[in-house]
């Protein structure tokens, strides 16, 4: 178990160009940013209409929204369903929805979950061992995993589930990667036993995370305390309306789904090409591990290829997808260039 100090402090992620040129200033521009697992390929933009921007987002309009994402999530109903301006915002408030006591986050994992719980008063830690989660008041886990793609089986949750509600603690599932997961091991449909938020994020499968739309499943008098938290309007006019048509929009979804599955073949091939080891991901991204991964982070960042890097996990990289063929060949020509440097390197000697 891993005590988190200090836990409340903000911490860096992927996606930030601005840190990007500040670590790499003479890279070529544009960067290939793949240092995010947002899919590349967005859900067509389309006219909004002046409403939109111009008038307070309507009631009616948030219940639709409610009642098209209980339908592509598989939530009991649109009482079970609370949508936010992202996820982001509603992780300490769903941390606490349990008084203060121990808070379990199954790592390695997105470390915003271990923040979220500290702000909300709870003592925080990281396990490894999933049967470990049993002794928290909140356990929190993220399935399919960021940054490598593990997934808990359902089954194996829903029992956890059971044993928290019963001392009166919570199951928190983050299933922000679950559109390109394995559907049946989601817990959306059971969260009105109670006792289980599952949290599902917008921006990432449908790449409009600057639309700031997230949702928490739960049932429905938990739903209702995060509402009244969250207070009137708390989604923007423009993010209902992407909302409510993507998240309907299942033939794209399908589609999508299909594109993705052949991108990410083509990407863990391209960096088995080179000899880069892929253990792990989902179809937005593939988990690298490898002795030498700040040298291929280094050698790709001043080619203008950004990966994300873990600064407490050195053997580990994460690759989100090339978003057009231009990306495609740079990222090659640069594991190409890194592959030539790693070969003249001399070698150490054996005595």
């Amino acid at each position: 178990m891993k005590l988190l100090d200090g836990a409340i402090a903000a911490v860096d992620h992927g996606g930030s160009l601005g840190r990007a040129s500040a670590l790499f200033p003479h890279a070529p521009r544009p960067f290939v940013d793949l240092s995010t697992g947002i899919n590349p390929h967005s859900y067509p933009l389309f006219d909004l209409p002046a409403t939109a921007l111009s008038r307070l987002p309507e009631a009616r309009r948030l219940r639709e929204l409610a009642e098209i994402a209980a339908n592509a999530y598989g939530a009991p109903s649109a009482s079970h369903v609370v949508a936010a301006p992202g996820t982001q915002i509603l992780l300490p408030r769903v941390a606490s929805l349990v008084k203060p006591g121990k808070a379990l986050v199954l790592g390695p994992t997105y470390v915003e979950h271990a923040r979220a719980a500290a702000i909300a008063g709870h003592a925080v830690a990281e396990v490894h061992d999933f049967d470990a989660l049993a002794d928290a008041d909140l356990a929190v886990l993220v399935n399919p995993n960021n940054p490598d793609g593990r997934v808990i089986e359902r089954d194996r949750l829903l029992d956890l589930a059971v044993w928290l509600r019963a001392k009166g603690g919570l199951l928190v599932v983050d299933e922000a990667f679950m559109d390109v997961g394995p559907i049946e091991q989601s817990l959306a449909g059971y969260v009105g036993e109670g006792g289980i938020v599952v949290l599902r994020s917008f921006g990432k499968f449908f790449g409009l995370a600057g639309v700031r739309l997230g949702f928490a499943l739960a049932d429905p008098l938990t739903v209702e305390r995060l509402e009244a938290q969250l207070g009137p309007w708390a989604v923007a006019g423009p993010a209902l309306e992407y909302g409510i048509r993507a998240l309907a929009d299942t033939k794209w979804q399908g589609e999508m789904r299909q594109r993705l599955a052949g991108d990410a073949k083509h990407l863990d091939a391209l960096f088995g090409r080179f000899d880069v080891p892929v253990a792990g991901g989902t179809s937005l991204f593939s988990y690298l591990s490898l002795p030498n991964a700040q040298p291929l982070f280094s050698a790709l960042g001043g080619l203008g290829i950004l990966l994300r890097h873990f600064a407490e996990r050195p053997r580990v990289l994460r690759a989100g997808l090339p978003g057009s063929e231009e990306e495609w060949q740079r990222l090659e020509s640069a594991l190409a260039v890194w592959a030539s440097r790693r070969n003249d390197a001399p070698k150490e000697s054996a005595s």
